[in-house]
């Protein structure tokens, strides 16, 4: 699985609420500066050669839908991410972010609650 620039992905947040949606109306929930409806075209295009999404033709238009869940994708990607930043370590990673203080204490006891009903 390719990982996708911030434009694809911003793209792909926006398939994966709507489920299926025309170029249209994928630029229509795009918030601040939004691209010319055809770069928007090229993008999702973009999109279908690596396999994220497909599409059902109506015409000359296509109605696009999200192939790779965002569930896969955020696996796939958290696990590179931990592997390439925190050494293939989740600790480090939680550290992290207790250090930057982005995550509380009560959040913390929760996920330890969440490990211990796991065992």
């Amino acid at each position: 699985m390719q990982k996708l620039t911030n434009k694809e992905e911003e793209v792909m947040k926006i398939l994966w609420k709507l489920e299926k949606a025309f170029v249209k109306e994928i630029l229509a929930k795009i918030s601040g500066d939004k691209p010319h409806y055809n770069t928007l075209s090229t993008i999702v295009r973009n999109l279908e050669e690596k396999k994220y999404v497909g599409y059902e033709a109506f015409g000359n238009t296509h109605r696009y839908y999200p192939i790779v869940t965002k569930e896969d994708y955020r696996k796939t990607f958290v696990n590179s991410t931990i592997a390439d930043y925190y050494d293939n370590s989740y600790k480090s990673l939680v550290s992290f972010f207790a250090k930057e203080e982005k995550i509380s204490i009560e959040e913390l006891k929760e996920i330890i609650q969440l490990i211990e009903k796991k065992k």
